[in-house]
């Protein structure tokens, strides 16, 4: 045999069993993928309390069976924060413990009907804490973030709006041009009423503003006072602000469904992005008369924790952005089909994001208005101070757009020492009623009657 042949043969043999294996790597490599990482179990359930601001979060941490696999969830229901805490220690984390942490939907489905009875705002609450959870860990199994799992983004940031509120006119125009100067291009706007109670625009008229003469001693709200002084405003600050810049109102279902209706018809010519609450859950049957009325665009759904709330308002296209408070209805996998449903008839989102939402709750907002192709706008989500220190890696706020991080599931992670530091305060909560352990207090018609709020 010559020389060349020789060589051709022995580099032909080595080159053979190179590439034999590299096909061994490669099916090596095949079969790991197709077998997966073994499933991670829950090994335990806690849950982090903390009051860094005026308000109580709740948040749920799962830790696995694997090294180093833990993940948080947030479970936030202020107004009733003592009520979720055993929640989930005493009736979730012991239905939990050794289940799969990898089968989210069947876990919620098991969750939510553990307790027979469902759809209340403690258990939803609950639930959510754990459900998040679990997609934070599937994103960092997966080592990516959760809007990745949700099948990437459909926008590169999301567009946040702000809450102006005073008592005057030109107060509220200049404070909505300097948020316009940071960017935001959504500003709801609220006035207060003097000596009346007001929903989001600081109370009453201040020291200068006595309050109105009452047959009790509670705060007081009338809806026909609130009318005359937010339609003009409204109309007023339109045409200082020009077309430029959207605007909301938040109604807070103050008012009697007729002086709603009356109300939205006044404003037609305002243009809101929407009017928010025009009703409370319990008469959502009035929005077929609405629709039927009046062109200005609603939204609704923070209060709601049933799909019976949702569905027909959805599927009847009676509202045009679906609010929901995400862990109110039990956290990201019935808010993911809530936003799917929406797509379907053309009702956008616009998740509840006010202080009593935890930053990995913010978070779980934002990966959905990244993912979701009806995404209309998101309330609140700008961390500071040190709730951002507490909560490490929460989204950033840039010229009117929430920024996530690139980090495995919601690439949060929370600092329990810190978060320690500051406890549930004596009366803690947001929405007044400091001796109330969190809850409302109640604000009541001149004649001594109950509002809703």
């Amino acid at each position: 045999m010559k020389r060349r042949d020789v060589l051709h043969t022995t580099v032909g043999g080595a080159l053979a069993g190179f590439v034999s294996a590299r096909e061994v790597q490669a099916q090596q490599q095949a079969a790991r993928a197709t077998r997966g990482t073994p499933s991670p179990k829950i090994k335990d359930v806690s849950v982090i309390t903390t009051q860094p601001t005026g308000v109580r979060l709740v948040v749920v941490k799962i830790t696995t069976d694997q090294d180093g696999l833990y993940r948080y969830g947030c479970a936030t229901f202020t107004q009733r924060a003592d009520l979720v805490v055993p929640a989930v220690e005493k009736y979730l984390k012991p239905f939990l413990i050794g289940k799969p942490a990898d089968r989210i939907d069947d876990t919620w489905q098991a969750c939510y009907n553990s307790s027979y009875w469902r759809n209340g705002p403690v258990l939803n609450n609950a639930i959510s804490g754990v459900d998040q959870a679990l997609w934070d860990i599937k994103g960092r199994q997966a080592g990516m973030p959760v809007y990745q799992l949700l099948g990437g983004k459909m926008r590169e940031a999301a567009a946040s709006y702000t809450s102006i509120g005073g008592g005057e006119v030109p107060q509220i125009v200049d404070g909505a041009k300097k948020a316009m100067a940071q960017g935001y291009r959504h500003i709801r706007l609220q006035i207060n009423v003097p000596g009346m109670s007001a929903y989001g625009a600081g109370g009453g008229g201040g020291a200068s503003a006595p309050k109105v003469q009452a047959l009790h001693t509670d705060p007081v709200y009338e809806p026909g006072a609130y009318i005359r002084r937010t339609v003009p405003m409204l109309q007023e600050v339109r045409k200082q602000l020009g077309n430029d810049v959207e605007l909301l109102h938040d109604i807070h279902e103050r008012v009697s469904p007729r002086e709603a209706i009356q109300f939205a018809k006044e404003i037609e010519s305002v243009r809101l992005f929407y009017l928010e609450d025009p009703f409370s859950p319990e008469d959502i049957g009035y929005f077929r008369q609405l629709r039927q009325q009046c062109n200005t665009a609603v939204a609704m759904g923070e209060l709601f924790s049933s799909p019976q709330e949702w569905t027909p308002l959805i599927s009847e296209r009676l509202i045009d952005y679906i609010r929901i408070h995400i862990s109110m209805a039990g956290g990201l996998t019935p808010c993911r089909k809530i936003a799917n449903l929406g797509e379907f008839y053309g009702v956008k989102t616009a998740w509840h994001g006010p202080g009593d939402v935890s930053p990995i709750g913010h978070m779980c907002n934002l990966h959905l208005d990244l993912a979701s192709y009806n995404f209309g706008v998101q309330e609140g989500g700008v961390i500071r101070g040190v709730e951002a220190e507490i909560f490490k890696g929460s989204e950033t706020f840039k010229d009117g757009y929430l920024y996530a991080n690139d980090s495995p599931g919601w690439g949060i992670e929370v600092d329990e020492k810190l978060a320690a530091k500051y406890p549930f305060r004596a009366g803690g909560g947001g929405g007044g009623g400091a001796n109330l352990n969190g809850g409302w207090g109640v604000i009541r018609r001149l004649d001594g009657t109950v509002i809703k709020q």
